[in-house]
């Protein structure tokens, strides 16, 4: 049985904007009113430009280079305001909040109706950008982490991506719901309170298409989901799972792009978190918890990692996609970064700095 999506608290900030707070149980959330002088939101939207080399839309979002930029703890827009003049947050305290961007790549996607312009009419093809950039802020605490969350604490993160995800994806014009996490400096993250992003992009984002197409190609040969039997034949193998529980699977893939790269799977196929029950859901957030621990482990400093969520609908074009968490780290050693030069930037093509099952069983032996 699908698990229930938890109803969030909502808050008015100074702007417009709304915050949603995610509470633990017995925890009730006190806001008090935003009292910033923030400017009126403005007309100024990002665009997106269709690019006819590659098929694929890109987001031109100038209003970004305002966005705040590793302020001091003390700076933090994160943390609790109980004065309501300080930060995102006017609260003395919180679990977990949701809110708008206030520098978004794609914004406006309130109801109204929205499709992409026919990229095949003009040379120079171009749009709003519609869609939704939010932020979600993990804990009230600046100096703490995702894996150090506790199991109930993990688990109400994971039901806020839900919510988010399950209302996103009901608005006109998203045609995908992304969230992620970008953890420290190395990997370019401008705010170092623990916290992730969620987009609502108009168009399918040029990985998830290929995946997919992918997908598709994998159908027509043998009449089975790619996704299923490449978590099969990781647990078949067995060389390169990481880690495993009831319903979840942990494994680094057979080509993997990254230094530190580890895929995990529900053993059931869903297309997104909506989909999860309640067995599952606790599943995932403890080994997903249990991942970024090994990660810590691995050198004497956090490891800087991305975190995608990988989701899809039911629709005819991503009916054969497979929710699943791609996690992937720049770091290829304790002293070096892989920095993403001619081959991976010019050329996408990737070259792999270590062997996949050296990775693997290198986090294997990290289990607390």
């Amino acid at each position: 049985m699908i698990a229930p999506v938890p109803n969030p608290f909502a808050w008015p900030l100074a702007d417009g904007r709304q915050a949603l707070f995610f509470s633990l149980p017995g925890h009730h959330p006190s806001p008090v009113p935003d009292r910033r002088p923030l400017p009126a939101r403005g007309d100024a939207r990002s665009q997106v430009r269709f690019d006819r080399q590659t098929g694929q839309w890109v987001a031109i979002a100038a209003l970004r280079q305002d966005r705040t930029y590793l302020p001091s703890a003390d700076q933090c827009p994160l943390c609790p305001s109980p004065s309501g003049t300080t930060s995102e947050v006017p609260a003395p305290d919180y679990d977990v909040v949701v809110f708008e961007n206030r520098f978004p790549s794609l914004s406006g996607a309130d109801g109204r109706t929205f499709s992409l312009p026919d990229a095949g009419v003009d040379d120079f093809v171009s749009a709003p950008g519609h869609g939704r950039c939010e932020v979600i802020s993990f804990s009230s605490s600046h100096h703490t982490s995702f894996a150090e969350l506790s199991p109930t604490h993990a688990r109400l993160v994971v039901d806020a991506w839900r919510h988010r995800t399950a209302d996103l994806m009901s608005r006109p014009g998203i045609e995908q719901v992304f969230c992620f996490e970008n953890r420290g400096e190395d990997i370019g993250v401008t705010l170092t309170h623990p916290h992730g992003q969620i987009y609502g992009y108009p168009y399918l984002t040029p990985r998830t298409a290929q995946m997919l197409a992918e997908a598709r190609a994998h159908r027509r040969r043998h009449g089975t989901n790619l996704f299923a039997d490449i978590l099969a034949g990781e647990v078949a193998d067995a060389v390169r799972v990481v880690a495993r529980n009831d319903l979840f699977t942990a494994f680094v893939p057979f080509a993997a792009r990254w230094p530190v790269e580890v895929h995990l799977y529900p053993h059931r196929l869903v297309r997104n978190l909506s989909e999860l029950d309640d067995a599952e859901l606790d599943a995932f957030a403890s080994i997903y918890c249990d991942l970024l621990k090994r990660f810590d482990r691995l050198y004497p400093s956090p490891l800087p990692y991305i975190s995608a969520l990988h989701q899809y609908r039911d629709t005819e074009d991503q009916r054969e996609g497979y929710f699943h968490v791609e996690l992937m780290s720049i770091r290829r050693s304790a002293t070096k970064l892989k920095y993403l030069a001619g081959s991976e930037s010019a050329m996408d093509a990737f070259i792999g700095d270590v062997l996949p099952e050296t990775v693997a069983e290198r986090l294997r032996e990290l289990a607390a």
